[in-house]
C-alpha cells in the first residue's frame, strides 16, 4: 500500500486486542520519532515507553480511564521540558560539536540564538517545547501507520496525575500527549469500519 492508502486505513483505534507489537516494529516507530524535526533540533522532550502491565494499570486508574491504556501493547507518553536551562543548551552544543567533529567555539553564534529561550519564563518555554513534542507525536502516528500498527492519539487525561505516576516533575518534564500502540479489536470497536470524515481538498487548502 502507498502512504495515502495506509493513512486511509488508520483511525484513532477505540479498542485494542492486547496483541504484542513485534519489537522490530516498535524500534522503527521509535527511531522515526527520534528523527522527527524540532525547532533548532533541540528535542526538548522525552518519550516514556510503557510496556509494564502494572504501570499501565496505574495510568488507567489514576490518569486516563480509556480502555486502550490497558489493551495496548505499548503506551507512549510524550513529555516536554518545562524550562530550558543554559546547561541543556550547552549539552546540545557539545553534542553537535562531537557529532560533526567541529570545535564547540564554532557554534557561538548558534548558541546565542538560544539566549531568549533560556531567559523566557517556564510557561513560555513549555508552550514552545510542547509544540516540538507534538511534531514528534505526529511523526509517531504516521510511522505506526507505516508499520501497519494501530495507534490512538490521546489528550483527554489528567496531566497532573500522569506526571505524578511517572515522576515527570522531578525530571523537569510535563506530559503533553499519549500514543497507544497495538492492534484493533474489530469485534468491539464500532468505528473500525466507519468511513473516514475529513474536509474536502477545496475546503482545506487555499492556493494563491
Amino acid at each position: 500500500m502507498t502512504l495515502i492508502d495506509k493513512l486511509n486505513w488508520r483511525y484513532a483505534t477505540k479498542r485494542m486486542n492486547g496483541t504484542k507489537v513485534p519489537q522490530e516494529k516498535i524500534d522503527r516507530i521509535l527511531e522515526a520519532i527520534r528523527l522527527a524535526p524540532t525547532s533548532f533540533g533541540l528535542q526538548a522532550f522525552k518519550v516514556i515507553v510503557v510496556e509494564d502491565p502494572a504501570l499501565k494499570e496505574r495510568i488507567f486508574n489514576e490518569a486516563c480511564q480509556q480502555p486502550q491504556i490497558k489493551e495496548a501493547s505499548h503506551v507512549l507518553v510524550f513529555a516536554a521540558s518545562k524550562n530550558i536551562s543554559a546547561e541543556q543548551v550547552n549539552d546540545y552544543m557539545n553534542l553537535i560539536a562531537t557529532t560533526r567533529d567541529i570545535p564547540v567555539d564554532a557554534l557561538a553564534g548558534f548558541r546565542a540564538a538560544f539566549d531568549g529561550i533560556v531567559a523566557g519564563t517556564p510557561e513560555q518555554n513549555f508552550v514552545w517545547t510542547a509544540r516540538q513534542a507534538y511534531i514528534a507525536f505526529g511523526v509517531g502516528i504516521v510511522a505506526a501507520t507505516n508499520e501497519d500498527v494501530d495507534a490512538t492519539p490521546m489528550e483527554g487525561f489528567s496531566t497532573e496525575a500522569l506526571d505524578k505516576v511517572l515522576g515527570l516533575a522531578e525530571q523537569n518534564l510535563g506530559s503533553t500527549t499519549i500514543l497507544t500502540l497495538g492492534y484493533r479489536d474489530e469485534s468491539n470497536d464500532n468505528l473500525v469500519h466507519a468511513a473516514k470524515v475529513r474536509k474536502s481538498k477545496s475546503a482545506l487548502f487555499e492556493f494563491k
